[in-house]
């Protein structure tokens, strides 16, 4: 079997199945496991069901981490969109160690207050999938990422041309979360929200890209956003970044060399924090590029597949405190 770094390996055997790390930067923080644990000093198991079998997963005695970074939707926050009791209790307690807390998140800064209402904490934010470097306790933009108007049209011109009937929107930002000086989120007539209670000023298909904007949204309805990414992508000719946070025909375009990994490096490199020592925990592809970065990428259960295969660990889906499951091995209310 050829094994490709920070891949995970499922093995199944007698009715049971195990996960381990491969070689590579997963080696490095020991996660290179044998089976039923020979050799492996300082391991526990638990082990709980997957698809009717049982699943050995180690428990890392990894260093505790210097930062934590946590995606929001479908990993810090349940199906209900609530931070629960357990997850909360969990990040206060690091919080109290003295370590780094950071949303890194495809939201816009506008959407941030109600997680920090759960958390009872106002952490740094990297928004609009790293296009933003937002400070919630002062309500200060700190950093933006854009593109320009220029980049903009032309993004425009090529989407409808590939990708005919789309809609197209921006998000762009000001000097605080609720800037009322510009509207924050534009889309044109054409455009259909892939979310309930949308919060967008629909403008002329002109109005899009008349201004920078830290994101150009596009949404075709019934289609795949993986589809309409591998169409759209290979047209782009490094002018943008292109990701997903749901399936539902909506994608993300950034500035290039924009992710949520380039925020996190950001916000790392102003707290004096290095990669390695960063952990990290994600559910879609807009968070690949930071689960590889840091030094331990943690996906949930209920992640999907790209963001499972570039992360180190899986942990359990985001309605069962999957984010709280990794971080009481260090933090303890």
């Amino acid at each position: 079997m050829t094994c490709t770094d920070r891949q995970h390996i499922v093995h199944q055997c007698d009715g049971l199945r195990w996960r381990f790390g491969t070689a590579g930067k997963g080696a490095d923080h020991g996660l290179t496991t044998g089976v039923s644990g020979v050799g492996l000093p300082n391991r526990d198991y638990n082990e709980r069901p997957v698809s009717g079998r049982m699943e050995w997963v180690t428990r890392l005695h990894l260093p505790t981490p210097k930062m934590v970074a946590t995606d929001v939707d479908g990993t810090l926050i349940d199906e209900r969109e609530q931070v629960t009791p357990r997850t909360r209790a969990a990040v206060a307690a690091l919080i109290a160690d003295g370590v780094p807390f950071v949303l890194a998140t495809g939201r816009p800064p506008r959407w941030i207050d109600p997680v920090v209402d759960g958390l009872g904490y106002a952490p740094l934010c990297v928004c609009g999938n790293g296009a933003v470097i937002y400070d919630s306790a002062s309500d200060r933009i700190l950093h933006t990422s854009t593109l320009d108007v220029e980049s903009l049209a032309w993004i425009a011109d090529l989407a409808e041309r590939v990708l005919p009937g789309c809609g197209l929107a921006a998000e762009r930002v000001g000097e605080s979360a609720h800037d009322a000086a510009t509207p924050q989120f534009v889309s044109s007539p054409e455009y259909e929200h892939a979310w309930l209670n949308p919060d967008d000023t629909q403008v002329a298909r002109r109005e899009v890209f008349a201004a920078p904007a830290i994101k150009m949204l596009i949404r075709l309805r019934g289609a795949a956003s993986a589809d309409m990414r591998a169409i759209l992508e290979p047209e782009l000719s490094g002018r943008a970044d292109i990701t997903y946070s749901t399936d539902n025909g909506l994608i993300e375009l950034s500035s290039p060399g924009v992710s949520k990994a380039s925020g996190l490096a950001t916000v790392a490199q102003r707290l004096g924090v290095q990669h390695a020592t960063i952990v990290a925990f994600g559910d879609m592809p807009n968070d690949v590029p930071m689960l590889r970065m840091v030094g331990h990428g943690v996906a949930m259960a209920n992640a999907h597949p790209e963001a499972q295969a570039a992360a180190d660990e899986i942990t359990g889906t985001n309605a069962a405190d999957g984010v709280a499951q990794v971080l009481e091995r260090w933090w303890t209310s």
